[in-house]
């Protein structure tokens, strides 16, 4: 296979830590809806943004990435609704990083008003360090189990920074590559093999969800993985970090790393990469905690 030979290379073997939760399942769907318990600890941190700002909640902007689309924050979208919270999900077209940060960076400027709290999972942390820059209206950063990109760093090199991603291997057995015709020829469309979904993705959800998750890709263009980064948000703008302790696709180690550099706050949680699906509420919570400090 010959996949932009110049330079994607053999550094493409972790490029699947690019990853990102890829759709939503009935049995999501239906733990959709908050507990008691949720709403009451919600409730409160709602609440003391209310009386600290006396302003209106911010607006949650949530950005998928690989092989997903935004029902991957259906669990997410619901409950932060019932908090009293205006969610939108921002389209994310996989083309390209600089491209993809453009796309979001022009939704929240058209489909927003007032201040802006912005999420990214997986590869949509590297969109949001890149668009956050180019609209004002971004006060808060929130990366959930995701890329933070330093200036001149991709997906690729950060991938492959820390040993333990499952998806590290040669390229033939990690992806399967898709020539869309519309697209530039050697810069293919990236599948993941279905059968590492299960290790990979949903190790920690039913093996039908895994194989509901593999027939449900959305393909990332092979250099969007390899862009480089611009300068990151995160070095002006407070980052909140949600780091899957079990995550086999983004080892939670090169996590915990990201965040400290850019003196992020941290949270953990038994998941692994799709803590959406596994931990909807823990993903609320430290969103909401970052929407509790926009003034």
């Amino acid at each position: 296979m010959n996949i932009r030979q110049r330079t994607w290379g053999r550094r493409a073997v972790a490029v699947g830590a690019a990853a990102l939760a890829l759709g939503v399942t009935p049995a999501a769907i239906a733990s959709a809806a908050p507990s008691t318990t949720h709403a009451s600890s919600s409730a409160a941190i709602a609440g003391s943004t209310a009386e600290h700002t006396g302003h209106a909640k911010p607006t949650i902007v949530l950005v998928h990435g690989a092989w997903a689309d935004a029902s991957s924050f259906a669990p997410v979208t619901a409950r932060l609704q019932h908090d009293g919270y205006n969610v939108l999900n921002a389209p994310n077209p996989l083309r390209g990083l600089a491209s993809d940060a453009d796309s979001v960076a022009a939704f929240v400027d058209q489909a927003t008003s007032g201040p802006v709290v912005l999420v990214g999972h997986s590869y949509g942390g590297a969109v949001i360090t890149n668009s956050a820059l180019r609209t004002p209206r971004v006060k808060a950063l929130v990366y959930i189990d995701a890329f933070a990109p330093d200036a001149g760093e991709s997906a690729v090199d950060l991938a492959s920074a820390k040993p333990g991603s499952a998806l590290a291997g040669p390229i033939e057995s990690v992806f399967d590559a898709v020539q869309d015709p519309s697209s530039p020829q050697g810069d293919p469309d990236l599948y993941v093999k279905r059968a590492l979904f299960a290790e990979a993705f949903a190790g920690r959800l039913p093996n039908s969800v895994g194989r509901m998750l593999a027939a449900s890709e959305a393909p990332i263009a092979a250099g969007a993985v390899q862009e480089k980064s611009g300068q990151p948000a995160w070095k002006t703008l407070p980052s909140w970090f949600l780091i899957g302790t079990a995550d086999q696709v983004i080892p939670a180690a090169e996590q915990q790393a990201m965040a400290t550099r850019a003196h992020g706050k941290v949270e953990t949680v038994r998941a692994g990469h799709l803590s959406m699906l596994e931990t909807p509420a823990a993903v609320t919570t430290i969103i909401e905690r970052a929407a509790a400090s926009v003034r």
